[in-house]
């Protein structure tokens, strides 16, 4: 049983952690998901808002988590397939190590999307994040499409990924706006030169006479 209960899902308690406003209590269905600024391991800062338009899987895990790195290779593996769709994978590390000790962690691990370092502000704004794994599934509007907690099945995870690529605003692209003026032009074009001009019906008056 404690190693079913291991496999489940892991225990996140930091020590002397002081408690801010909890946010996201209940269903969080359809409710905007909270904007955050966050450290990568690089050193850039990462907000939430920054991947608008996109499908975002957003995935609290520590590199103490069993489950977590089960995950962690089928993340990798929809980031691939799923990232020309639309998908942004963003883990976030909420154990104490230093950055270098989590950054070759994830080098083992061959992460292919990008790491953020957690914190006990962001872990309050999604509802107090106590067990690991927990993943939100945000659609590209910002809204929240599923919240999920410990180790699930991959097709579980990947069927919520493609239900979260589907919901929500689906942004118009550059390209789509170029051809859709592209088309309209040409439409006007064909219009005008099926329509006789000013010229024309004077002359045609002309004639009548």
């Amino acid at each position: 049983m404690a190693i079913m209960a291991m496999l489940a899902f892991g225990k996140y308690a930091r020590q002397e952690r002081k408690h801010g406003p909890i946010k996201l209590v209940g269903n969080v269905q359809g409710v905007r998901a909270p904007d955050f600024t966050l450290t990568s391991l690089d050193g850039s800062k990462v907000k939430l808002s920054d991947f608008r338009g996109k499908a975002v899987l957003l995935n609290f895990w520590a590199t103490w988590c069993p489950p977590c790195k089960v995950e962690m290779p089928w993340f990798e593996e929809l980031q691939k397939q799923y990232g020309k769709d639309g998908l942004v994978v963003l883990g976030v590390a909420m154990d104490d190590s230093e950055p270098a000790s989590i950054a070759k962690f994830a080098s083992e691990m061959g992460v292919n999307y990008p790491l953020l370092l957690g914190t006990d502000q962001v872990s309050d704004d999604y509802g107090d994040v106590q067990y690991l794994p927990t993943t939100f599934y945000i659609a590209r509007d910002g809204t929240i499409v599923d919240k999920m907690t410990g180790l699930l099945e991959r097709k579980d995870i990947e069927d919520a990924v493609r239900k979260t690529l589907n919901a929500g605003a689906h942004p118009v692209s550059g390209q789509q706006n170029q051809a859709r003026a592209a088309n309209k032009a040409a439409a006007m074009k064909a219009l005008e030169a099926k329509e006789p001009g000013r010229d024309e019906l004077s002359a045609e008056g002309n004639t009548d006479r």
